[in-house]
Parts: C-alpha cells; sequence; structure tokens
C-alpha cells in the first residue's frame, strides 16, 4: 500500500439529507484513496437546485448533474491540488436508485470520480475515459466496492 498524501479536507452539507450516511470519515477515506498528490479539497454536497445553478453558470448546462468538479490547480507542476467537489444528492440518490446500487456505493465513486478530475483526469475522448474508468475500478476494488461501469444484470 502507498504512502498516504497530505489531505485537507473540508466537507459541507448545505443540503443536510445524506449528513448521517455519508459522513467526514467515509468521505475522507474514500478522497485518500484517489489521491495521488498532496490536497486540499471541499467536497459539499447541495441540492438540486444549487446544483443545477452551478452546472448552468460555470459550464453552461441547465440541469442537475451527479458531480462538480472545480479544480484550481490544473498545472501539473502544482504541488499541492486543490478543488471544490460538488455532489448533487438529488441526482445521487436517484442515479443509486436507477443503477440498483446502495447510496454510500454511489457516493464513493462519485467522490473517487472527482479526485480524479481535480487531479487533471478527464474523459473528453475514449482514451482518457478508459484509463479514468480503470483507475477508478481498482480504486473502488481496493476500498471494497464492485465496479461501478459493470452492467448490472
Amino acid at each position: 500500500m502507498s504512502q498516504k498524501n497530505k489531505l485537507s479536507l473540508s466537507v459541507q452539507y448545505p443540503d443536510p439529507r445524506l449528513k448521517d450516511l455519508v459522513t467526514r470519515p467515509l468521505i475522507r477515506r474514500w478522497v485518500q484513496a484517489a489521491l495521488l498528490a498532496p490536497a486540499e479539497l471541499t467536497i459539499r454536497f447541495v441540492d438540486a437546485q444549487e446544483g443545477q445553478v452551478l452546472n448552468r453558470d460555470y459550464r453552461e448546462k441547465d440541469y442537475a448533474t451527479n458531480v462538480l468538479t472545480f479544480a484550481y490547480t490544473e498545472d501539473e507542476d502544482a504541488e499541492t491540488t486543490q478543488a471544490d467537489i460538488i455532489l448533487c444528492t438529488d441526482v445521487l440518490q436517484r442515479e443509486a436508485a436507477e443503477q440498483d446500487k446502495s447510496v454510500i456505493e454511489h457516493a464513493a465513486h462519485l467522490i473517487v470520480h472527482g479526485v480524479l478530475h481535480a487531479q487533471g483526469y478527464d474523459h473528453e475522448n475514449d482514451e482518457e475515459a478508459n484509463e479514468m474508468e480503470t483507475l477508478e475500478i481498482e480504486m473502488l476494488a481496493d476500498l471494497g466496492f464492485a465496479n461501478p461501469y459493470k452492467e448490472q444484470n
């Protein structure tokens, strides 16, 4: 197992619905599993209204999405990754139900996904998507979660 990277983590629950389920210790464990370098991160749980405003204002997509990552250090030479990772509670819960997954399982996946985005990973083309998905599958497996991309039976 690799050495843990230094992590400064802030967790915010302006939408408190998942506060007692998706707890700060769980989030810290999931973030740490996806860290490839030291980081200063904020994980924020929002409702559909705030999620839609953020997605519209920053990505020009007028709907709430599951996770938004605002990376502030996309410079590869930066010593510390800095980012805000926004999870939309409404979308997270709906997708978990649709995919027949627990909220915990889906939240772990979205947080790992968001942390990888914060560190410069993307899925704009097939090669990038394959690399990012492979990392997610490995990191989630290390945490005891199933492959999130495997087709549900």
